[in-house]
Order: structure tokens, then C-alpha cells, then sequence
């Protein structure tokens, strides 16, 4: 697939506009070089002919000290124009990065279920980077090639209309060689770098779960899959390297058939008088320089091959666009919030429900505890209320406000989630618990930790809050990194709170430490339990058992455990956790 030039022209007026002024200076720089170029060979061509005719000795000298001068002047332009160009092409693609990584961020969940750590990786920093000299000079050199090519030419045809017409033959020639070379070399591109975001992605996912693979033994299945993608890249990366390298190959031969046809003309017209030695020397100088800008637009023509491969891949990505709307407008005064799920039905696979017509309603400031075998839907009942996936049919409620009519960022502010599974971060203690909010006082933060009961693992803290984690958890136990999480959720002070069976990892004694942050958080918020021990459950006002995804209970819990026949009151009797676990 071909990308019409406005994408190009898009791509870079986005991310050079900000730098619009390095960019200026940047071409003037380019242009400058290109006048030092074609001024150098007049040069030596007059040193050639004054020395052949005995001209002056001060002449001479006069002419060289002028050539040295030149060239060191060109040297200068030539730092300046590579300072320059990293530095533009550095600050765009951080750039194009930055807007990547906050659009995937802004993508559903039902996008990143299907895509690898790997893949992303991949695809914002790979094929970013692979965009980098289209952005420092894919224009500007592009322009100042294309100028040193005409005026080369028009030079050429100032010395002899003859030699004008031949070597401009010669570029035509060469360009079309050149240009229809690319266009088989593009699909090749694209094909590897496809294949490299597969080979990062496999890499990714198997060195994450090692523990997991040398458990189960299955070291040597995951060799062999390795070995039959690199039996699978090992082709798609030769024909790429074929079709670059043939392009090299075919230029360098066009550029040595331009110096022996330059020296072939300029051998007749001077053996026939009409040009000076010197004047061949400018002949095979300005030929020699013509080479350039070919060889200069040839690699410009490789780096555009790989760029078009990357951009479909990045506006690719950049157009796709998130199934949940983000574009409600309604805010809910603060305050406890009411929940209300009417005919709710969701499946994350179409045709294959996990929740069925699910109806419930509950009222500001009360407690929901929500019960369910494994794979019952519980935890997506849950992540429906964060809007991380959008019903299929029904709606929820909050204060008697669709959900989709919300703001999702203030959604998600005002609903707060501790599940199981605690994701830490490579950060400082201050920045896993307020999640890089540094408005949040240090002594607020202390307060919240020594309300959860963590105060005796902080105080062994080497650094206090300043003291590194491991994304990993490493150095923590599994009751301690829960305790964090409650700490987090204390410091969001959200005015709903779903505890996705947030105790599960914790030892009876743990448990206990956070009963008194849980009793606290829940006071004057809503909430929502789903449980995995019955203490848990002990402060729920109401109760809702889902099986299959249907409720099949939902009532007050005096009013359950009071009745022998309901569900609720025979799991008191046989132990919710033999029963569900």
C-alpha cells in the first residue's frame, strides 16, 4: 500500500512545527553547503589552467589559501548541519513517542488483550526510531540534493550544452533506475519490520513468565519456537538485505559509469581544443559531484522505504480508535454514589456471555458483597463500573447518570479498585502509593501507611518513602504489597470502592491490620466487596450472589442469613471459601 504525500507532509508539519526555527536553520545550512560544493571545483580549476599557462606564483597562492579556506569552512557548516538534524530528529520522535505511549494508554482493554508487551515495544520505540532521519533531513536534504543536482547541470551546460545534455541523460536514467528499484524494496521492508515486532513480542512474553516455563518443563517446546521463528525471519530479512543492498550495488555502478563518461568528454573536447585541462578537471569534478546528490537521494530513497513501512505501522496505530467513548460531559457532585446495573449483559467474545441481564441497584453509602464462583463474572461486574469495557446491552447507573455520559477521567477518579493482583512500579515508595502525584503530603502519606499497619515495614525502610521498589515486588511479601495497595486507595479517597477480593493473598493476622482501614475507608463512600472469607462480608448491607453470570440472590444480608433456604445463609453454613474456591 502506497501513503498519498499528505501523510508525509503531515507527519513532519506536526512534529517540525514546534522546532520550526532549527529546522530554518537547519536548510539554510544546507543551502550554504551546496554553494561551498560547487564553488570549490571552479577553484582549482582556475589553479589548474594558471599553473599549466605559468601564471603568478601569488596567484597561486592566492587561489590555494581561498581553496583551504573553503573547505574549511564547509567542515564548520557540516558539523553544524549534523548537530542540527540529531538534534531535530531526537526531539520529534521523543515526541511522536510521548503521543503514542498516551494513545495506547487511552486505548480499551479489548485492544491490549490482543497485543503483546513485545509488540508495543516494538511498535513506539522501533519503529519510532527507525523514523529518525525522516525527520531530521528527510526535507531538507531531499531540497538541497535536489538543488546540487540542478546546479551541477546548470553548470555543466555553462561549459558545453554537449556535456549539459549527456549528463542530465545520465541523472534521468539513474533516478528511474533508482525510484523503481524502491518501489520493489518497500513491501520488504514492511515485511521485516512486521517480523521484528513478532520476534520482540515472543521474546517479551517467554522471558517474563521463565519461572513459569522451567516449572512446567517446557524449555525445550519454547527453544523449538524460537528456532522455527527465526527459520521464519531468516528469508523475510534476506530478501530486505537483497533489495537494500542491490540498490547500493546499482548506484555505485551508475556513479562509475558517470566518471568514465565525464572523462571520455571532456578527453574529446579537449583533444579537439575546445576545452583547457583545467576544464576537464571541472568536467569529472562537477560529474563526480553530480554522484553525490544521486548517491544522496538514493539514501533518502532507503530511509523513505523504511519510513513508509513505519508510518503505515505508526498511523496505524495512531487511527486506532478506542471502542469506549471518552466524550461525556456530566460531573457528580462529590459525595457517596449510587450503583445501578439495569438488564446489564457483556461478554468479551461475541455470542459468548459472561454476564447475563444483570439488574441491581444499589443506594449512596451502602455496602454490596458480591459472591460467585470462579468465572462467574464478579470481577467484570466490577470492571464495568470503571468503564475499562462497555456494556453489550442494558446500562449502568451512577447518582442516575448513565455512565456513558460521564467524564472518564473524572469516572475514574471517583471510583477506586484494589484487586489481588498489585502492580508496583520501578519507582520510590512516595511514587507507588500516589501514583506520581506529587501534590500529596508526606505526611499524609505516613498517616495512611500507619492506618493500614504498615508502619513497622516502613521504619526498616533504608530511605524512607525515597527508597526504591522493584517492579517485580522483590523485598516484599504478598501481605505487605497488599497493604500498599490499601494505602493507595486511601490516599485516592474515591468516593467508590470495589475490593475485588483485595484479601485473598493475605494470612489471617494481615488481614486483621487492614480490617480497621477498611472499616474507615467505607465510611461515607459506597461500596462494593466481592469476597473471598466470610469476615469480609461481615460489613456488606446487602447482598449479591452471581452464578453463570445471572443473579440469583439479591437481598439484604440480615434478611439472607436469616432464611435457611437462600444461598447466602448455606454458604454461612458450609464455608464460602469451600464452597467457591
Amino acid at each position: 500500500m502506497r501513503i498519498p504525500i499528505r501523510h508525509y507532509s503531515r507527519l513532519l508539519f506536526t512534529y517540525l512545527k514546534p522546532q520550526w526555527h532549527r529546522t530554518f536553520l537547519l536548510t539554510i545550512l544546507l543551502l550554504i553547503n551546496i554553494s561551498l560544493q560547487l564553488f570549490n571545483p571552479q577553484l582549482l580549476k582556475n589553479f589548474i589552467d594558471a599553473a599549466l599557462t605559468n601564471g603568478a606564483t601569488i596567484s597561486l597562492l592566492v587561489i590555494a589559501m581561498i581553496f583551504i579556506g573553503v573547505a574549511v569552512l564547509n567542515q564548520g557548516v557540516a558539523v553544524g548541519v549534523t548537530y542540527l538534524s540529531e538534534y531535530v530528529a531526537w526531539t520529534a520522535t521523543n515526541q511522536l513517542r510521548t503521543d503514542l505511549v498516551a494513545h495506547c494508554l487511552s486505548l480499551d482493554m479489548s485492544f491490549h488483550e490482543t497485543k503483546t508487551s513485545g509488540e508495543m515495544i516494538e511498535r513506539v520505540d522501533g519503529d519510532v526510531d527507525a523514523l529518525s532521519n525522516f525527520f531530521s533531513q528527510f526535507v531538507g536534504s531531499l531540497l538541497s540534493n535536489g538543488l546540487l543536482l540542478f546546479g551541477v547541470l546548470v553548470l555543466l551546460f555553462l561549459i558545453s550544452w554537449f556535456v549539459g545534455v549527456i549528463m542530465a541523460l545520465f541523472a534521468i536514467f539513474s533516478l528511474v533506475i533508482l525510484l523503481f528499484l524502491r518501489k520493489r524494496a518497500i513491501p520488504l521492508q514492511l515485511a521485516l519490520r512486521q517480523m521484528s515486532a513478532t520476534f520482540f513480542s515472543f521474546i517479551s512474553e517467554y522471558l517474563i513468565s521463565t519461572e513459569d516455563v522451567r516449572a512446567i518443563g517446557a524449555v525445550e517446546y519454547i527453544m523449538r519456537r524460537f528456532y522455527l521463528l527465526l527459520r521464519r525471519w531468516r528469508p523475510i530479512y534476506g530478501r530486505a538485505v537483497t533489495a537494500s543492498n542491490i540498490m547500493t550495488i546499482t548506484a555505485l555502478f551508475l556513479f562509475i559509469s558517470g566518471n568514465a563518461i565525464a572523462l571520455s568528454l571532456g578527453a574529446y573536447l579537449w583533444s579537439i581544443k575546445a576545452i583547457s585541462v583545467g576544464t576537464v578537471y571541472l568536467i569529472f569534478a562537477y560529474t563526480d559531484l553530480l554522484a553525490q546528490p544521486l548517491k544522496q537521494i538514493q539514501m533518502q530513497l532507503q530511509d523513505l522505504q523504511q519510513a513508509e513501512a513505519c508510518i503505515q505501522r505508526v498511523e496505524g496505530l495512531l487511527h486506532t480508535a478506542p471502542v469506549i467513548s471518552q466524550h461525556g460531559e456530566v460531573d457528580l457532585p462529590s459525595g457517596a454514589i449510587s450503583v445501578e446495573f439495569t438488564n446489564v449483559s457483556f461478554g468479551y467474545t461475541e455470542n459468548i456471555p459472561i454476564l447475563r441481564n444483570v439488574t441491581v441497584c444499589l443506594p449512596p453509602g451502602k455496602v454490596l458483597g458480591v459472591l460467585g464462583r470462579t468465572g462467574s463474572g464478579k470481577t467484570t461486574f466490577a470492571r464495568l463500573l470503571l468503564r475499562l469495557y462497555e456494556p453489550q446491552s442494558g446500562k449502568i447507573h451512577m447518582n442516575s447518570v448513565p455512565i456513558d455520559e460521564m467524564k472518564l477521567q473524572d469516572l475514574r477518579k471517583r471510583v477506586g479498585m484494589v484487586t489481588q493482583n498489585v502492580q508496583l512500579f520501578h519507582a520510590t515508595v512516595r511514587d507507588n502509593l500516589t501514583f506520581f502525584n506529587y501534590s500529596i503530603p508526606d505526611d499524609q502519606i505516613l498517616r495512611r501507611i500507619n492506618e493500614v499497619g504498615l508502619s513497622t515495614w516502613y521504619h526498616k525502610l533504608p530511605d524512607g518513602l525515597n527508597t526504591k521498589l522493584h517492579a517485580s515486588g522483590e523485598g516484599l511479601s504478598a501481605g505487605e504489597a497488599q497493604l500498599l495497595a490499601f494505602t493507595r486507595i486511601l490516599l485516592a479517597n474515591p468516593d467508590l470502592v470495589i475490593l475485588d477480593e483485595a484479601s485473598s493473598r493475605l494470612d489471617p493476622a494481615t488481614e486483621s491490620l487492614i480490617e480497621r482501614a477498611i472499616d474507615r475507608l467505607l465510611v461515607g463512600r459506597t461500596g462494593i466487596v466481592i469476597a473471598h472469607r466470610m469476615t469480609t462480608l461481615q460489613r456488606a448491607d446487602d447482598i449479591l450472589v452471581i452464578e453463570d453470570g445471572q443473579v440469583v440472590e439479591h437481598g439484604k444480608r440480615e434478611v439472607l442469613a436469616g432464611d435457611p433456604a437462600s444461598h447466602f445463609s448455606r454458604l454461612l453454613r458450609t464455608d464460602l471459601e469451600e464452597e467457591y474456591i
